[in-house]
Order: structure tokens, then C-alpha cells, then sequence
């Protein structure tokens, strides 16, 4: 087992997930089923499923878990640009998004090749 709390990967995560609910807060009323929830949904999922790979008995698992999170990474990523595509987001909150959530893919990256498989 893992400190998740410990991890720099799983503390991105939360700045992410914190961004993004700041971001989403201004998106049209309509959009809190749509785009919102999807968001925040893709942004809480990355340092979640980090957590709890970390709680799992063998690196395999938290492999598995951390590719989950990962997918949710580049999930966030796609559903910013379709946001800024509609105008929800400025150019320069997209690059916000964008350059953190870049670097948590890196990590998590990093993080699955230094696992001992």
C-alpha cells in the first residue's frame, strides 16, 4: 500500500478537481446535467481512483487504477476544449486547465513506470 497523500500526482489532482469546479461555476444554468457534471465528474475521478489504487494490495492494481485515472485525465482535457468551443471558457482558462492536467498525465505516467510489475 501507498500514502496517496503523499503522492505530488494525487495533490495535482485535487488542484484540478478544484479548478474545475471554479471553472464550471460560471457555465449556463442548462449545463449543470450536461457539460458541469461531466467535468466535475472527469475531475474528481482522476485523484480518486489514484487513492484508492493506492489502498490496493499490489502494484498491478494500482497500475490498473492509475490508468483509470489517467483516462479521466485526458477526459477533462477534451471536455475543456469542447467548453472553450462553446464559449464556456476563456482561451486563457483553457491553457490553465490544459497546462495542469498535462503535467498530472505526466505523472501518472511516471508514477505506472517506476511500479515493479
Amino acid at each position: 500500500m501507498h500514502n496517496f497523500k503523499e503522492l505530488k500526482v494525487w495533490k495535482a489532482g485535487i488542484e484540478v478537481t478544484k479548478l474545475t469546479y471554479q471553472l464550471t461555476r460560471n457555465f449556463p444554468a442548462e449545463e449543470r446535467y450536461g457539460l458541469t457534471s461531466q467535468m466535475t465528474r472527469a475531475a474528481v475521478s482522476i485523484p480518486s481512483n489514484i487513492a484508492e489504487g493506492c489502498g490496493r494490495k499490489s502494484n498491478k492494481e494500482l497500475h490498473q487504477f492509475l490508468n483509470i485515472s489517467l483516462g479521466s485525465a485526458f477526459e477533462l482535457e477534451t471536455q475543456s476544449i469542447i467548453a472553450k468551443e462553446f464559449d464556456f471558457l476563456s482561451a486563457d482558462q483553457l491553457a490553465q486547465i490544459t497546462q495542469l492536467i498535462t503535467e498530472i498525465q505526466k505523472m501518472i505516467y511516471g508514477l505506472q513506470k517506476s511500479l515493479k510489475l
